[in-house]
């Protein structure tokens, strides 16, 4: 552990102007605040802050970060306080140690809720100072490197899986490429360690094999590149447990079957010996299509820079090479917090692109799970470049889509998407993109995002987008049936009711506004009888459970303009359409399922509110299901393919439901416009010498 002197040496060293009273304040501080608290090894709790302060020396941070390292955990684990903190040590210093700080008072909350609450509480911190996150990124490095100290392998677990899922990927988000191995590392011991054991086994047998083969094909190269006057650093290194593992995973193959275990790193003097040195590798040894990527020339979004590519050296042994000059590799190697040494004047304010993603996921997200999926996807790490018609370039997760790409242009973009044009040419919005691909987004007036985008979106900022707007929707939906119901409820009670009612009634029910009421109304969180009495207090006290007079007027409420999935639900046991008398069902917390008049369902005697209603003038479009049995023999399914064409109908799906020689059944989902559409292809069903018999299913 770091003594009291020492570390301010450290930072004196760097940074001659560091306010040395604040720095040794703030370590007596902390060894004051934690006194006899110990950690799971048994060493003095305040060596934790004291080591993730000397983490953040090697990076030579600032004196304010140093400070929030020693004082990290003082808020969370002692009786200090926030407003001790900013007395003490300033205001700076005061909102960076509440940024790291974890929410105190929701220990109640089940595990995801916490992890997801304490989560949104530091993605915001670190939106607004990126200092945040360097802090929480050297807490959790220190915190891994004496994870084993913890009895309770649940917890370790629960430790790793949360480094692996989001430290690590931040880590590697701001360019910190060594916290990021590391982390994934030790996180990959407590996860996998059957698997860790035995790679770890594997690299000591080559290890003992290869006879200096590393340090040899280093010289080699070394020696390749000096003949050409080049003067360089050459290192080489086996990649890590987890890294062979992952690429074992990703492509199905075993440990002997991963060839490019080796990995070499040159160093160069400038960017234009970077590219000699490229090109003197690939003439002296043969290099692998596909395999060359030019880091330089488009950097990762996260600053880094470098050439990439592998090598056959020898006969048959593959080994991949990483060119940089030398600025490039302190970039690479420790990325957003190499801009933040003490004498850079313009430093970095975090509002990174990626990072006003993760805002926006914060601000989208529904509840902990939506919050924690969408977070982990948009720090995923294996990404693909692709450009906008006019060269702006966006990285993305491997996999994404033209969806995915138009919200990662904007937010307002992906909403209105209709089509996409890939290097030129109209495809599905499913489509998946590929490294280097041009995409043009087709905009539309008056579009939403779609719900069955969910089904192949995969950035989390798409997935937020597109969920938030199904659920405003939704609501707002959903509150227009309240309000048809509440205009309703309001001709039943013994008085006039204007706009003053409602908003007394709005007060007395404890909602903040009309769309409020309106809102628990159409989803059945609030009864009609509760409602009338809000508004008229003592109106239903002479009326009993049962009395005709409050339980409906008799006036169907229309439904037009409402979209099924959204504002309500078609049921599927009878799947009506416009034109058929229906019913709704209004269930809690669900919305209103649509049912036809005549459903078998409704004579089960289902305990929930009904509701008549109406499809309104000029209501168009459903899915309709009809059963068709058809004579088995070639040419039948044609000749009913062909009655749907020429009735200028869609087929959803076709699924066979009995096979009873002589004849075949379907059930057939078709989209129709209404009772009179369906009541046609009924009859040219009827009329065909194909079919046995056709009917509403």
């Amino acid at each position: 552990m770091l003594r009291q002197y020492e570390l301010v040496e450290r930072v004196k060293e760097y940074d001659p102007d560091a306010d040395e009273a604040m720095l040794n304040r703030a370590y007596v501080y902390t060894v004051q605040k934690h006194g006899t608290q110990t950690r799971a090894s048994g060493d003095p709790y305040f060596s934790h802050p004291v080591e993730v302060a000397g983490l953040m020396t090697d990076l030579k941070l600032d004196q304010e970060t140093i400070a929030t390292a020693l004082l990290h955990d003082t808020v969370e684990d002692t009786l200090a306080t926030i407003e001790d903190i900013e007395k003490n040590f300033g205001s700076d210093v005061a909102r960076l140690v509440d940024g790291v700080t974890k929410l105190s008072k929701i220990e109640q909350m089940p595990e995801n809720e916490r992890a997801a609450e304490n989560l949104r509480k530091f993605l915001l911190a670190m939106s607004e100072d990126i200092r945040v996150l360097l802090v929480k990124l050297g807490d959790r490095l220190h915190n891994m490197r004496t994870l084993n100290f913890i009895k309770n392998p649940e917890k370790r677990q629960r430790i790793a899986r949360e480094t692996m899922d989001i430290y690590a990927p931040l880590a590697e988000r701001v360019g910190m490429y060594e916290y990021m191995r590391e982390m994934q590392m030790l996180a990959f011991e407590q996860l996998e360690p059957e698997a860790f054991e035995t790679i770890n086994q594997r690299l000591d047998h080559i290890r003992q094999e290869d006879g200096g083969q590393v340090d040899a094909i280093a010289l080699d190269m070394k020696h390749a590149l000096a003949e050409a006057g080049l003067q360089v650093e050459v290192s080489g290194r086996e990649k890590h447990p987890y890294s062979i593992w992952r690429k074992m995973a990703e492509r199905h193959v075993s440990f002997e079957q991963v060839t490019d275990i080796m990995a070499f790193r040159i160093i160069t003097e400038n960017e234009a010996d970077c590219y000699r040195a490229l090109g003197i590798l690939h003439t002296t040894w043969q290099f692998l299509p596909g395999r060359f990527k030019d880091y330089i020339s488009t950097p990762k979004t996260n600053g880094y820079r470098s050439l990439h590519t592998s090598l056959i050296y020898g006969k048959s042994m593959r080994v991949e090479v990483q060119i940089r000059t030398r600025d490039m590799h302190q970039t690479n190697e420790f990325g957003l917090a190499a801009h933040w040494a003490y004498k850079q004047a313009d430093k970095p304010d975090g509002q990174v692109g990626w990072l006003r993603d993760l805002i926006e996921i914060v601000d989208a997200s529904h509840d902990p799970e939506e919050l924690l999926e969408h977070t982990r996807m948009a720090i995923y790490q294996d990404r693909i470049f692709a450009f906008t018609p006019k060269g702006a370039l966006f990285q993305l997760p491997k996999g994404s889509t033209a969806v995915d790409f138009a919200f990662a242009v904007h937010t307002d973009l992906g909403g209105a998407t209709v089509g996409a044009k890939i290097n030129g040419r109209h495809m599905p919005l499913r489509t998946q993109l590929n490294n280097g691909d041009v995409v043009e987004i087709l905009k539309g007036k008056n579009t939403e995002p779609q719900m069955s985008w969910l089904g192949f979106v995969v950035t989390g900022k798409a997935r937020a987008a597109i969920r938030r707007a199904v659920r405003l929707k939704e609501r707002a939906e959903i509150a227009e049936i309240g309000q048809k119901l509440y205009d309703e409820i309001a001709t039943r009670v013994p008085a006039k009711i204007g706009k003053k009612a409602l908003r007394e009634a709005v007060k007395r029910l404890e909602m903040e506004d009309d769309e409020e009421l309106f809102y628990a109304i159409g989803s059945a969180n609030i009864g009609d009888r509760d409602v009338m009495e809000a508004l008229v207090p003592g109106c239903t006290e002479s009326l009993g459970e049962d009395d005709a007079e409050w339980l409906r007027s008799g006036k169907s409420i229309s439904i037009r303009g409402l979209t099924a999935g959204v504002g309500f639900q078609l049921a599927e046991c009878c799947h009506p359409v416009p034109g058929d008398r229906i019913v709704g069902l209004r269930k809690p917390n669900e919305g209103v399922e649509v049912h036809t008049i005549d459903c078998h369902q409704l004579a089960s005697g289902i305990d929930h509110d009904w509701l008549d209603l109406s499809w309104g003038k000029r209501s168009r479009g459903a899915v309709g299901r009809l059963r068709v049995t058809l004579y088995d023999r070639p040419g039948t399914l044609a000749d009913m393919a062909g009655i749907f064409a020429k009735n200028v109908v869609n087929v959803k799906s076709l699924e066979q439901v009995q096979l009873d020689h002589p004849f075949t059944t379907y059930e057939v989902d078709l989209e129709v416009q209404d009772l009179a559409h369906v009541t046609r292809i009924l009859s040219a069903l009827r009329a065909s010498d194909s079919v046995a018999q056709a009917e509403r299913a």
